[in-house]
């Protein structure tokens, strides 16, 4: 089996007569504890030949309930797409988080979702999971309709680290508090920023370290603003190199960008998927009088982060 995005409940068809196992929810960033919920699906699919399920939202809800204060993202729709296969070999359904599907009650969600789309015989949750109309649903009330609908309930507790369980809200905290390596140890994995290459304003090129200049998602979480060590995917193949997160100080336009400098590596890449993993942190973003006093830096910055990853230290990718 391979992994399938499926958006919208009509478009699911089961492929397992013997039903499926289920867990739902966000899943933002997919992290540690996300991780070790996935392997429960897994497993427990491969012991009882069911169908795995994830069921996840987008956007995500607080984008419906609270849009004025909506989270930034760890993991786009698009990054989810790309990375959830890694944890997962089933069906992923994509719900439309909307003022509907807002409206539904626990039990409504439950028995149009869970029992009459997905026919899930186990459904394995976070310990702190809630869902429904105003997040009325609990554990109690899942473990409820789980006797009336005919399917059993698994409990996933909080994975530990450092004495505090891992959320992603605590890695969204890391991210925006410069703690980067307490995010990366959090998540599990590196982090990616997954685009497009669109066009600059060529300065890069003109001084001789031309950057691929990634369109990503207006919802994505950045890390701190600077310069970092990266590894960059491109069409499969991964590369060294050095990004910038930031805003160019010679570029008018005034909006962070994120420019990967792909080391060795001469082609045409405009339009093309593209993903940066940033591995080690190097420097802030500074204002320069000059190019050649940016040109100097980066000279400093190539050979620091070619030290660093001669070290080993790509987590994973």
């Amino acid at each position: 089996m391979t992994t399938h995005f499926i958006r919208g409940l009509n478009r699911f068809v089961r492929t397992n007569g013997n039903g499926a196992v289920a867990t739902l929810g966000t899943f933002d960033g997919i992290h540690r504890g996300h991780q070790e919920i996935l392997c429960r699906v897994r497993d427990h699919s491969m012991r009882h030949n069911l169908e795995p399920v994830l069921i996840t939202f987008h956007p995500h809800p607080r984008v419906v309930v609270t849009p004025n204060d909506p989270p930034m993202l760890l993991t786009s729709i698009e990054e989810k797409e790309k990375f959830v296969p890694d944890f997962l070999d089933g069906h992923v359904l994509v719900l439309e988080f909307n003022d509907e599907l807002r409206s539904w009650s626990a039990e409504e969600f439950v028995k149009k979702v869970i029992v009459d789309t997905v026919g899930a015989k186990r459904v394995i949750v976070g310990y702190d999971h809630h869902f429904g109309k105003d997040r009325s649903g609990s554990i109690d009330s899942l473990r409820e309709f789980g006797e009336r609908y005919g399917f059993e309930v698994e409990v996933v507790q909080p994975v530990i680290v450092d004495g505090h369980p891992v959320s992603s809200s605590r890695i969204r905290r890391a991210l925006k508090e410069e703690r980067f390596d307490e995010a990366i140890k959090l998540l599990g994995h590196e982090y990616a920023i997954y685009g497009t290459v669109e066009r600059g304003i060529g300065l890069g090129r003109k001084i001789g370290y031309p950057t691929a200049n990634v369109c990503y998602s207006t919802r994505k979480l950045l890390p701190t603003e600077g310069v970092y060590a990266c590894w960059v995917e491109v069409a499969g193949q991964s590369h060294c190199g050095m990004m910038f997160i930031g805003q160019n100080h010679f570029n008018p336009a005034e909006r962070v960008t994120v420019e990967a400098n792909i080391f060795d590596f001469d082609r045409d890449i405009y339009d093309e998927e593209i993903v940066v993993y940033p591995v080690r942190y190097v420097r802030g973003n500074h204002k320069y009088d000059s190019t050649e006093a940016l040109v100097a830096q980066i000279e400093k910055d190539k050979e620091q982060v070619l030290n660093i990853l001669s070290e080993g230290e790509r987590r994973c990718l």
